[in-house]
């Protein structure tokens, strides 16, 4: 019976103490800005869920911003982003252009694939000119975009102090934007991120070693490795430098949520970014920010930049 009794009391203590070292409610507020990236700078709202085109599914908004556009960025930049995260696609012909989709079809008055298009052709597109809200009856784009597909060296240009991220889809995306910085003249910063699938970041190592990356693989083997030893207060070394992803559900499953967890990652050299629902978004309903840490200092993605952005401003 004593025997007993001692196990529940260290059984008892070991949770206590596990407790108070995981306790979010006695750790420092985490110091630093909220860092807000509007994804493609100003977006339509669009329904992704369908596949297929999304510009076809435009849900009616307040603006006529276009996405990807050096317009958009500057708007996003004016209504309180510190950052664009924007997509990159090749052309035939080299150069590193911002825009979302492989195929012209879908947003554009073009045909064919972006890689087999040249600088010239694509740049004499309208990116505006296939959104619509009530199934093709009305474009409200349509004729605003005419021109408006930037190439990267114009986007460092144009944001010499902005967090950029650019999300590359194959490795020759990452030769283009490699050359689009020579192009430019701009330096790849501390504060520059690459996204993608592994082939496409495997090449932009090969080309440099400047900027980090965020990694999906590298994100999960992260957080893999803090919920088997973070009850220890350890960081995993697998953490350092890697650009985590963090979950806004299951957050219960990190240990130390919200404040001991930020804390014990940004001292253990991760940077920190929350995402949206599906992988590769940002927030693009008001609700999710309440899932959002009030004091998180790091990196927060926006799809919704003129209603959810704005709303988020400090």
């Amino acid at each position: 019976m004593r025997k007993s009794r001692a196990a529940l009391a260290l059984v008892a203590l070991a949770a206590v103490t596990l407790s108070l070292i995981n306790a979010s409610w006695t750790a420092s507020r985490p110091t630093g800005p909220l860092v807000l990236i509007a994804h493609r700078g100003v977006a339509q709202p669009l329904d992704l869920a369908a596949g297929g085109c999304s510009a076809r599914r435009m849900r009616v908004s307040g603006h006529k911003f276009i996405e990807n556009t050096l317009f958009s960025m500057q708007s996003a930049i004016a209504f309180g982003a510190r950052g664009l995260a924007l997509d990159v696609r090749a052309s035939a012909d080299g150069r590193a252009m911002i825009f979302r989709d492989s195929e012209l079809g879908c947003r554009t008055d073009g045909s064919g694939r972006v890689a087999d298009r040249p600088f010239a052709y694509l740049r004499r597109l309208d990116v505006g000119h296939g959104y619509t809200a009530d199934g093709g009856a009305t474009f409200p784009l349509r004729g605003r975009g005419v021109g408006g597909m930037p190439a990267a060296e114009e986007v460092l240009r144009a944001f010499p102090r902005a967090t950029l991220i650019f999300t590359l889809a194959e490795p020759r995306d990452a030769e283009a934007l490699v050359a689009a910085y020579r192009a430019a003249g701009v330096a790849i910063a501390a504060d520059h991120g690459f996204a993608g699938p592994p082939a496409a970041l495997a090449r932009l190592r090969q080309l440099t070693s400047a900027g980090w990356l965020l990694d999906r693989e590298a994100s999960e083997a992260c957080l893999a490795g803090y919920r088997a030893w973070g009850w220890l207060g350890r960081v995993p070394e697998s953490c350092r430098g890697t650009t985590v992803l963090i979950p806004r559900r299951g957050e219960w499953t990190l240990w130390g949520w919200p404040y001991r967890f930020l804390g014990r990652m940004a001292g253990g050299g991760a940077r920190l970014l929350i995402g949206g629902d599906a992988p590769g978004t940002g927030l693009d309903r008001p609700e999710q920010l309440g899932e959002v840490p009030h004091d998180y200092a790091g990196l927060l993605l926006i799809e919704d930049m003129h209603d959810v952005g704005r709303a988020l401003r400090r």
